[in-house]
């Protein structure tokens, strides 16, 4: 389905085919996907049906056993340098905020461009201060991860993979560890991120977000895709009945 909707020259990622299993258990079993270049999308479904492998699987963090991911072109595979520079290109925000607890929110944020990209201390510096102003917490600066709110850290977590100015970013159920009041001020980031154009993939459970942000929604549940349309088509014109039945919870939650 995906395949139609998104035209070859506009495809920033492509999933063909793809099968993941651990050990017996089969993760994502044919799994054909294309993402284009500016286009947001949610992907959703029950716990356990292999969102989250998905997205680790596009930005090479697990190896697909058959099929192919290609990014911007180029294959998702391998180790070394290529693989490196590919998934600089790409950042990815988890459910638990992964900061370095010993280093300062400037830190955090500079530390890959100086490492990865060779940034100069002033210039990583001048770049993690625009983008910890855009996420709305440049006071915070100095402090450690330790003295922010759950909701502070997980927008620090964003500027860090803005500051490598990647050309995707994924996001794995990014407000799930947060209280209901710190949800928003992460959600309020990421419209902005869509808004200004970021190519994003998110798996999450905010379906408020979903129906507002996205372009498409791609359900997926025991490792297939079943469904895939606009918000408004999933929404209010579900096809199969894992999908209805899913919504229908969601709505009468």
């Amino acid at each position: 389905m995906s395949e139609a909707g998104v035209n070859e020259e506009s495809r920033l990622v492509e999933l063909r085919a793809i099968r993941k299993a651990f050990g017996e258990n089969v993760v994502l079993d044919g799994i054909d996907l294309s993402i284009g270049r500016g286009e947001v999308i949610v992907i959703a479904g029950p716990s356990g049906s292999g969102k989250s492998t998905m997205l680790r699987c596009i930005n090479g963090l697990e190896t697909v056993d058959e099929g192919e991911v290609r990014f911007d072109g180029r294959p998702v595979n391998g180790t070394g340098k290529a693989l490196a520079q590919l998934r600089s290109e790409i950042g990815m925000v988890f459910q638990q905020f992964n900061l370095f607890a010993h280093k300062t929110v400037m830190q955090n944020v500079t530390l890959a461009p100086m490492e990865v990209k060779g940034l100069s201390k002033a210039d990583a510096r001048a770049r993690g201060q625009k983008l910890l102003e855009r996420v709305g917490i440049s006071e915070k600066a100095d402090q450690y991860p330790a003295d922010l709110s759950g909701g502070q850290q997980q927008r620090v977590a964003i500027a860090r993979a803005l500051a490598m100015e990647p050309k995707l970013m994924l996001f794995d159920e990014p407000t799930s560890a947060l209280d209901p009041e710190m949800i928003r001020e992460v959600l309020d980031v990421m419209r902005d991120l869509a808004r200004d154009g970021m190519t994003m993939a998110v798996v999450t459970h905010e379906m408020g977000f979903a129906r507002e942000v996205c372009d498409r929604i791609v359900f997926i549940d025991d490792g297939h895709i079943v469904e895939e349309g606009s918000p408004k088509e999933f929404f209010e014109a579900a096809k199969s009945d894992r999908a209805r039945d899913f919504v229908d919870k969601i709505i009468h939650h």
